[in-house]
């Protein structure tokens, strides 16, 4: 993906804002491939200003919970990437796009901060030490894990849950309507008889 500066960023939201083109006719003035990047430049510049247009030289670190939070926003509303991105103040579309596809693949884990830097390798001296010690190695007590899992798994079914729900008012709000356009072709033939 290209990177655009915010001089140029800056320059095209102001011509559109001016009213010198469209978010079509500008990209390709400038040679922009894609117009609806335009259009986010736009929709961020409105709602948080010049900071939006910048680079960001930090990465930002969000929490588990918040990760899911939005999420479960996404799955279980109508929204684009985009209008959640907006509202929920990332700078990032993309991102979202992730933690959903991960989710979808992986269940709420996927969500959870990763360990950073190298994993430890054994030590050769230690690899070979008396067998009659690993013996005496009792297995982790791993309760705390197994209510994790247990809690991951309840969080992914309420999300599945909302979700469904969410689809089946939609459904029959979509029969409702088709009942009632139904109702007034059938009484609009009767009239006419």
């Amino acid at each position: 993906m290209a990177k655009y500066s915010y001089e140029l960023k800056k320059q095209i939201v102001m011509e559109y804002l001016n009213g010198q083109g469209g978010t079509k006719f500008l990209a390709k003035k400038h040679g922009i491939p894609n117009h609806s990047q335009i259009q986010w430049w736009i929709a961020s510049y409105q709602k948080f200003g010049d900071n939006s247009l910048m680079r960001s030289r930090k990465n930002e670190s969000y929490s588990f919970e918040y990760k899911l939070h939005v999420v479960e926003l996404y799955l279980s509303s109508e929204v684009s990437y985009q209008e959640l991105a907006l509202s929920q103040g990332i700078k990032n579309p993309h991102l979202l796009t992730k933690w959903v596809n991960e989710f979808r693949i992986a269940g709420p884990d996927a969500l959870r901060p990763k360990k950073k830097g190298r994993k430890k390798s054994l030590d050769p001296k230690k690899v070979n030490t008396d067998v009659t010690q690993a013996e005496d190695i009792t297995p982790a007590d791993t309760s705390e894990e197994r209510v994790k899992q247990l809690e991951d798994e309840l969080l992914k079914l309420r999300i599945e849950n909302a979700y469904l729900k969410e689809l089946r008012r939609l459904r029959l709000e979509e029969e409702t309507l088709l009942k009632k356009q139904r109702e007034s072709s059938t009484a609009s033939e009767e009239n006419s008889n």
